[in-house]
């Protein structure tokens, strides 16, 4: 059996034999990589990885990429494409004969794209002729995050344009348009995809609701290998130290958790939040300054104006190994964001047994379980957004962001006020988390999934 992969970043391991620069970016990928080919024992797999090379370059510059790499003691092929991947809201019809001819040369069983967002997946889901073949693999879901993207900001701060703002045509206004696009793009990909896999109810409502004809699979997802060593130690970490996996824009919602912070200071002073991703609120140079965002300008503002100076670190990008590293040494994982689908940071802090604090968007509740794992507070809802396990979407009073902030406080002061009730939802959101990114488990679902798949087109 023949299977394609689409990704829309090039996995370290091939990058690194190409000299082409790795990225932190969907790690995951690796991790699941390593453990299909790892469990096709007998090597009836035959698997090729395509993702975008471009760069720099223009598509006449772009010099097409068939490249055998190992992937430990496998060999696949890597085929690399252009793609514009600074703007994926832009969708380039060139890009589909691209990728049919990458397909007419592997001739796949199966293809499976990884994101329904991307301007790829349309190309190949509105290029291929037999879309029966096609697995397409929610992440996130576009169309959906963009109603929650201004997320409580002001009117003055959406509107706002910085000189990076104004260079980049990237307002904060912009970059919910930019949304809306990619929305509309991701649409049309699962319209056109026969096959749909997701991993929570809400995926599970909006696929069928796009496409009631197609076949929708529930699959897990397996996390990256790090994150199943090591376990959270109490006597380890900074017990007031909180730890976010991003926030360098609005959907994260770290604006919620600076509105916050003093009413948590009140009771526990020593608190300190540390923040991994772009640090987009440096500023300590012209050059800095000049590259400040609207959002960025604004948790600027929310720190100097709150005296938050002392207390907001932001980290960087981290690879694996040193996001372990700031889990292990934190006394808390706080999701804030205002809509998600099944964050992997979350089921990173659940896998190493941590105290986790989520806000109730998306599906969230379908892996992490209030009361049980950790603390679900009410986050921030939009009619469009707002989703009901049993009902689909649901009419809802939109919060202030001072409601929202007030219900992410309570759950972390509810959270350190009982360490027995804390240890009891460590260890839940350990083995909760171990049944749900249970690598063995989840290959063998994406296994029968393929060979459904190859079945189904094989007997036309």
């Amino acid at each position: 059996m023949k299977v394609l992969w689409i990704c829309n970043t090039v996995l370290p391991v091939i990058a690194s034999q190409l000299g082409l620069e790795e990225t932190n970016k969907e790690g995951w990928l690796s991790g699941l990589c390593t453990a299909l080919l790892e469990s096709d024992v007998e090597q009836k797999i035959e698997l090729a990885i395509a993702a975008p090379v471009g760069g720099n370059k223009t598509r006449e510059d772009h010099v097409p990429v068939s490249i055998p790499v190992n992937m430990g003691d496998r060999k696949i092929t890597f085929y690399g494409f252009y793609e514009e991947t600074g703007h994926p809201e832009i969708y380039d019809e060139k890009l589909k004969q691209e990728l049919i001819s990458i397909t007419d040369r592997f001739e796949p069983d199966v293809i499976h794209c990884f994101g329904t967002e991307y301007p790829h997946t349309l190309a190949i889901c509105e290029g291929y002729p037999d879309p029966d073949k096609i697995l397409v693999g929610i992440q996130g879901l576009c169309s959906v995050y963009a109603d929650a993207y201004y997320a409580s900001l002001p009117k003055d701060v959406i509107n706002r344009l910085t000189f990076r703002d104004w260079l980049r045509h990237d307002k904060i206004e912009e970059q919910h348009d930019k949304f809306v696009q990619r929305g509309e793009t991701e649409i049309r990909s699962l319209k056109a995809a026969g096959n749909i896999t997701g991993r929570t109810s809400w995926d599970h409502h909006y696929a069928t609701l796009w496409n009631p004809e197609g076949t929708y699979y529930f699959m897990n997802e397996t996390l990256r290998p790090e994150f199943y060593q090591d376990v959270w130690d109490p006597e380890k970490a900074n017990p007031h130290r909180i730890f976010v996996s991003q926030g360098d824009y609005p959907i994260k919602g770290l604006h919620y958790l600076l509105t916050a912070l003093p009413v948590i200071m009140d009771q526990y002073p020593d608190t300190q939040v540390y923040v991994a991703g772009n640090r987009i609120t440096n500023h300590g140079s012209l050059k800095e300054k000049l590259k400040l965002s609207s959002y960025g300008k604004y948790l600027l503002e929310m720190i100097k104006d709150r005296n938050l100076e002392e207390h907001v670190t932001f980290l960087g990008k981290l690879d694996a190994f040193r996001m372990k590293q700031e889990f292990l040494r934190s006394g808390l994982y706080l999701c804030c964001s205002t809509i998600e689908n099944s964050p992997n940071s979350l089921g990173e802090a659940m896998l190493l047994g941590m105290p986790c604090v989520a806000a109730d968007v998306g599906g969230i509740p379908d892996v992490f379980t209030d009361g049980v794992d950790g603390i679900l507070y009410r986050g921030f809802h939009t009619n469009a957004s707002s989703f009901d396990t049993e009902g689909g979407t649901k009419e809802v009073e939109e919060a202030s962001i001072e409601d929202i902030a007030a219900n992410l406080a309570d759950a972390v002061l509810a959270m350190w006020e009982d360490e027995e009730q804390m240890a009891y939802y460590c260890e839940n959101a350990r083995n909760h988390a171990l049944q749900t990114h249970d690598g063995a488990n989840n290959v063998a679902t994406l296994l029968q999934i393929y060979h459904d798949i190859a079945g189904k087109s094989a007997n036309q």
